[in-house]
């Protein structure tokens, strides 16, 4: 049976994850969640990723293969530079959460929207939508929108708030593009409404 390694920054991710997996993932696969919020609360009070939460995925990911995963995917991407460090030291596949995502936005959109509710994410979304881009020999516009204030409401317990903010940034803020990029898995409820 094939385990896949889900590394998360909340807790509350394993439930969405969970939703996610029932739906579209072949019954035989087997799911393990590690959970550390340290990653991205560090990550936010730096205003960068930081050596010491890159080694810290790099761990997480190692853990991961150590509890018998076969595939580890880390599931936030304010810290994708160090799920790239831990894919070079693994021999399994070591997965960024956004990587399809931003190959997706590429190959059907010129003009190419990211939108997030911290900064510490919306940069390096945006950097590997870029990148993928340079990969595959595209030349794009890269629209970037950080919804002020969506963050905070939502940690405050305030859902309608945080979805009303990313409601606008997907709808003005991101007016014309051919395709949008949630630097957040947590934003996807938006796009459903």
């Amino acid at each position: 049976m094939p385990t896949l390694g889900l590394i998360h920054n909340s807790p509350m991710l394993a439930g969405v994850f969970n939703e996610i997996a029932a739906r579209i993932m072949p019954a035989d696969v087997k799911l393990l969640h590690f959970v550390d919020e340290s990653t991205i609360k560090n990550t936010i009070a730096a205003g960068h990723l930081q050596k010491a939460t890159m080694r810290q995925v790099i761990r997480l990911v190692g853990s991961a293969f150590d509890a018998g995963c076969d595939v580890a995917m880390v599931t936030c991407s304010s810290i994708g530079k160090a799920v790239e460090m831990a894919a070079e030291l693994y021999d399994q596949p070591v997965l960024r959460v956004d990587r399809a995502m931003a190959e997706k936005a590429v190959t059907i959109g010129k003009r190419i929207g990211v939108v997030a509710t911290l900064s510490t994410t919306l940069q390096p979304t945006a950097d590997l939508i870029r990148r993928v881009a340079a990969e595959q020999g595209k030349e794009i516009e890269l629209v970037e929108h950080l919804c002020e204030g969506a963050f905070e409401a939502v940690m405050a317990g305030d859902g309608a708030t945080h979805d009303r903010i990313v409601g606008e940034g997907l709808t003005v803020g991101l007016k014309g593009v051919g395709a949008v990029g949630l630097a957040q898995g947590s934003m996807g409820r938006v796009v459903a409404r």
